[in-house]
């Protein structure tokens, strides 16, 4: 769901309490965000501005995001231009969804010259457009040619036309409603959500004008969920019930920050969704091929019938035959065995148990390859599943694993070593009682804690039908509120985080081994216990677990 004019207007005047803002710092963190660290008279900020055709959005961040190590081009031409420079206005047109930031800047000659930034929220034609004083573009975040709009062009050196006004009523000023024509064509700003909200708040008699002055008045984001997917506006919505209520900047972090992490993950630390559900499906078609070619294997018998037959009775001539019919000798019945056309009957023998012998030996080798097959499609998997549920500090810990496994080659120059005792970045929470549990998020961190960190008196919690997180409890003795808790942070951070009742096992260390040449992250239990939980993320955050 994506920002309204209605919205854009509420968010606007929260970033225009913080002007004048010098620019400091210019990031383009994925594909389409851009991030502005600016010196503001509140202190240091971070303005976001995201492009995305449904998570497009304007506001102060307070979120931690990384950053490429080497800047695009549209960004390294923001930095040229605006970092140095002051945002001095930031003016939305009308109730339209796009504004302009005037930043104050000094040219090459020293000279003090304003230059506009265009930021425009429509849905998929989200864009940031630079423009210079002269009225031209410098660049934009999206170039459209003239071959997609011959309306609008957006390319270096065209003159910049803004989008053109609607023509439609203020709905702060005006409100006269027509009955026959809907509100989102007779009001700026409103989206059709919000015309549905408004539409059944007027069936219920509320005013029209107590309406817009709620809105006007409101600085919080109220947002429900419908069939799984977040609605959300800055009234309560009555007409689908219960809602949560947040601070209108934080709520879109918390809406967007995490959906837009794979955005992130591809544009900085490369493809590897991709990569892992290409190598999955390799393997995923392979195992049936190899299933095949095992049960025609273990068929391999018939061919030695069939070259015993052949030089039981002696057959010789059986050039440009396809095959022919011989008595088994055993039990009497006719048995047709399929012969080369080029070949005699001593040939055509020798040739089947050659055929046999060869099927024989192969059902060993191909036990092993099913073997690894399967293991190969369990392991990336798992992958797939960690990267589902991934930071970008975990989507990279899984790259350096891939690289690591030679699955992978890093391009990327390498950096610095680490030190010795730097390793995999772990998350940790004290429990009300005082015990402290840390948990992995992919198999190097989940290696790295049950191999170097863990004590062989400490317990250590795993889903059992699932892959997930290796969760370890600091203390020998376990209490019933330490055992939930822990079961319910590795139900979590597993595939079993929207299932109930899912399984997690749990042990002392001791009572784990490491399995010889198997992928990081697995492990054997000699003994273990299991208790069953229903993941609730709302407890978890209770208990102070870090969940966006």
């Amino acid at each position: 769901m994506a920002l309204d004019g209605i919205l854009l207007h509420k968010i606007i005047p929260e970033l225009a309490g913080s002007l004048p803002m010098r620019i400091q710092k210019i990031y383009q963190v994925s594909t389409t965000e851009v991030l502005f660290q600016v010196h503001t008279n509140n202190g240091k900020k971070q303005l976001l501005i995201s492009t995305h055709s449904e998570y497009n959005r304007l506001l102060f961040t307070t979120r931690n995001y990384p950053t490429p190590k080497e800047p695009g081009n549209f960004v390294m031409l923001l930095r040229k231009y605006l970092e140095g420079g002051i945002i001095e206005e930031i003016t939305q047109a009308g109730l339209d969804r796009w504004c302009t930031m005037k930043i104050r800047r000094r040219n090459t000659l020293g000279d003090v010259e304003y230059i506009p930034l265009y930021v425009e929220l429509m849905g998929k034609y989200a864009n940031v457009i630079l423009v210079g004083a002269d009225g031209k573009i410098i660049d934009a975040l999206k170039r459209i040619p003239p071959f997609e709009n011959q309306k609008r062009v957006i390319q270096p050196n065209v003159l910049f036309t803004p989008t053109p006004p609607q023509d439609k009523k203020n709905p702060f000023t005006d409100h006269t409603i027509d009955p026959n024509v809907s509100l989102t064509k007779q009001f700026a700003g409103f989206s059709p959500f919000l015309s549905r909200e408004i539409e059944y708040r007027l069936s219920m008699n509320e005013s029209f004008a107590d309406i817009m002055h709620e809105i006007e008045c409101s600085d919080s984001l109220y947002v429900a969920n419908v069939n799984d997917v977040p609605v959300f506006h800055c009234i309560p919505l009555t007409s689908i019930g219960e809602c949560r209520k947040y601070p209108l900047m934080e709520a879109f972090d918390i809406l967007y920050f995490h959906k837009e992490e794979k955005e992130r993950i591809k544009s900085i630390s490369g493809d590897i969704y991709h990569f892992v559900k290409k190598e999955l499906k390799h393997q995923s078609t392979k195992l049936p091929r190899l299933l095949k070619s095992y049960d025609e294997a273990k068929d391999c018998e018939k061919w030695k019938i069939y070259g015993d037959l052949l030089y039981t009775y002696n057959v010789n001539d059986t050039k440009g035959l396809k095959y022919i019919d011989l008595e088994n000798y055993e039990d009497g019945a006719m048995i047709k065995v399929p012969l080369d056309e080029k070949l005699d009957g001593k040939a055509n023998a020798r040739k089947c148990f050659t055929k046999y012998n060869k099927l024989k030996k192969g059902q060993k080798y191909l036990e092993e390859q099913i073997a690894i097959c399967e293991n190969e499609i369990s392991y990336f998997e798992g992958l797939l599943e960690q990267l589902d549920l991934a930071d970008f500090e975990t989507a990279l810990e899984i790259k350096e694993e891939l690289v690591k496994q030679n699955y992978m080659t890093d391009k990327q120059k390498k950096p610095k070593k680490k030190k010795k005792d730097d390793g995999p970045h772990l998350s940790s929470i004290t429990l009300l009682n005082g015990i402290t549990v840390t948990y992995g998020k992919n198999n190097l961190q989940n290696d790295a804690l049950t191999w170097k960190l863990a004590r062989k008196s400490e317990y250590w919690f795993h889903t059992k039908d699932f892959h997930g997180s290796h969760v370890l409890v600091h203390s020998d003795r376990l209490d019933e509120e330490t055992i939930r808790n822990a079961a319910m942070i590795a139900a979590y951070y597993s595939k079993g985080r929207y299932s109930s009742s899912v399984p997690v096992v749990y042990c002392q260390v001791k009572d784990l081994k490491k399995i010889p040449g198997a992928k990081p992250g697995m492990v054997q239990l000699t003994s273990y216990k299991t208790i069953y939980i229903d993941p609730d993320e709302e407890y978890l955050k209770s208990i102070g677990l870090a969940i966006s």
